[in-house]
């Protein structure tokens, strides 16, 4: 079953909801604001993403900007920034068994669910 990583309060999020239901596939909807993920977590969804930790970080939010802009971080590090701070994960995020894609682009969810 498929997994999406969801922030009801952003609009790509709720876009990808509504195409994953009009597609008729079944998925569980998880909430990572209110459910962080761990660290594991974050490092299993970062090899089914296959990018590197700092391509997942929404930059503009302005906890990145405050805490860690211009900082020389390692992956480590980032992490567990993101694992610390979820609202600095890209979304929605679609979770396969052995693959995941950032979908903010409509042509990637009709790649995946058509």
């Amino acid at each position: 079953m498929l997994q999406i990583l969801h922030n009801p309060r952003c609009g790509k999020s709720r876009d990808c909801l509504a195409f994953a239901t009009e597609s008729q596939l079944e998925f569980e909807i998880i909430n990572y604001l209110e459910n962080p993920l761990s660290v594991a977590e974050l490092k299993v969804l970062l090899k089914k993403l296959k990018i590197k930790p700092i391509e997942i970080v929404r930059q503009k939010e302005p906890i990145w900007i405050e805490k860690y802009k211009d900082k020389s971080l390692t992956n480590t590090q980032i992490i567990n920034a993101l694992s610390k701070y979820p609202i600095l994960i890209q979304r929605p995020i679609i979770i396969d068994v052995d693959n995941a894609i950032i979908a903010r682009d409509k042509d990637k969810l009709d790649d995946l669910f058509r």
